[in-house]
């Protein structure tokens, strides 16, 4: 009971304090990796390995040159085919970091790093307000606990954008379900510049007016009320598209964003929801296997989602999964940088710790599962720093 108390009254400390002794743990297993590196292989290397370098491998790599040089104002193509380059990363993060870098004189990986870190406590510190709106102080702190010590989670400590979007992306969540709408609008209008989740936010804010307006007779809506949903809804559309049009105006190139997006696909193409069906045939190979496989996945993520077990995370969260999901399944290249995108799924954690009942007796042994997930995940999350942050060949985008 002290515990409990302690988590009602200190909620913030006590999440943020689990972040952080969790990222220690991170940044222990990436100095150890750091010494299994080739230095030929690392972006920057000066042939010295240490943690700051592991900060910054692969899409770090862009980052940094986001910063050192800016974007192009010619799309690089070779053969009249366009070249990965920086257009297919948002600008809100290197902004920040060139800005810090100039204030205080340090360098990209260090500033970058403890910036990720510090926009990371700030996130796991707002998604405790949102699960606690819905399910109570003790499954919130449970939650963050097994997001921090999940597979992907050394990313939080690393020059992503995965910290700054979910500040953003929780923001926005947590003023949705509040019915906060000018913060929801402007916490989705900058994730436009900051993380591709606008298309899947939009979806989320249509439900939640169309929820408030059901219940338009028990609370009437008054016509500042309509004013601020429709700018948020406005907000959210001039997000999907603020980037893409940047690119284009920079560059003159109508399709500069999709163009760049779809070098990094083999085939130079983007088609939605393609890319999950052959990388499962290249996985398990071609024909009933794999797409028995995928149907099993898209199958089981619905029946997790939408069951009984799920009600207490309530519309606003469940619909912020259904429509991610369906974002992730139409978009990505389905590799292993989809373990990074599932940090945004998030409010699936409440169902994993048991505690997605609305009736509380149901929710059993949270405590355990929560210790079980935890430890599942920081086994995990060493397989995945050993096998995708050592850099074995100098092409490929694992994460």
């Amino acid at each position: 009971m002290r515990g409990v108390d302690l988590l009602q009254r200190r909620l913030l400390v006590c999440v943020v304090a689990a972040y952080l002794v969790l990222r220690i743990f991170s940044a222990v297993v990436m100095q150890l990796v750091a010494s299994q590196q080739n230095p030929g292989f690392i972006f920057y290397s000066d042939n010295h390995q240490d943690y700051w370098l592991m900060t910054h491998v692969w899409d770090g790599r862009w980052y940094q040159t986001i910063v050192e040089q800016g974007y192009p104002s010619q799309l690089p193509e070779v053969g009249g085919v366009v070249q990965q380059n920086q257009w297919a990363f948002y600008p809100m993060y290197p902004g920040m970091v060139r800005l810090l870098m100039t204030l205080t004189g340090g360098s990209f990986a260090v500033v970058g790093s403890l910036l990720s870190l510090a926009l990371g406590a700030l996130a796991v510190g707002m998604m405790a307000v949102l699960v606690r709106d819905k399910v109570g102080p003790v499954v919130a702190f449970c939650v963050v606990c097994v997001f921090a010590a999940s597979p992907p989670s050394p990313v939080l400590q690393m020059t992503y954008t995965e910290s700054l979007g979910l500040v953003l992306l929780i923001g926005a969540l947590l003023a949705l379900q509040r019915g906060q709408w000018w913060p929801a609008g402007l916490a989705a209008l900058a994730t436009g510049l900051a993380r591709p989740v606008a298309v899947p936010l939009g979806v989320v804010a249509l439900v939640a007016v169309w929820l408030r307006w059901k219940g338009r007779e028990e609370r009437p809506i008054r016509r500042p009320e309509w004013i601020a949903m429709v700018g948020m809804l406005v907000s959210c559309g001039i997000a999907g598209g603020i980037w893409p049009a940047i690119a284009a105006w920079r560059t003159g190139v109508a399709g500069a964003y999709t163009d760049t997006m779809a070098s990094w696909r083999s085939d130079g193409n983007i088609v939605y929801f393609q890319p999950w069906i052959a990388n499962f045939d290249q996985l398990f190979g071609n024909g009933f296997m794999a797409g028995l496989l995928l149907t099993i996945l898209i199958l089981g993520f619905l029946l997790i989602t939408i069951g009984p077990w799920a009600d207490a995370m309530g519309p606003i969260m469940r619909t912020w999964l259904l429509a991610y999901a369906f974002y992730l399944l139409a978009v990505l290249d389905a590799w292993t940088s989809t373990y990074r995108y599932l940090l945004f799924m998030f409010p699936i954690l409440i169902v994993f710790v048991g505690a997605g009942w609305k009736d509380q007796a149901q929710r059993l042994l949270v405590g355990w599962r929560t210790f079980i997930w935890v430890g599942l995940g920081l086994g995990w999350q060493v397989w995945w720093c050993w096998t995708l942050l050592v850099l074995r060949h100098s092409s490929g985008d694992p994460i």
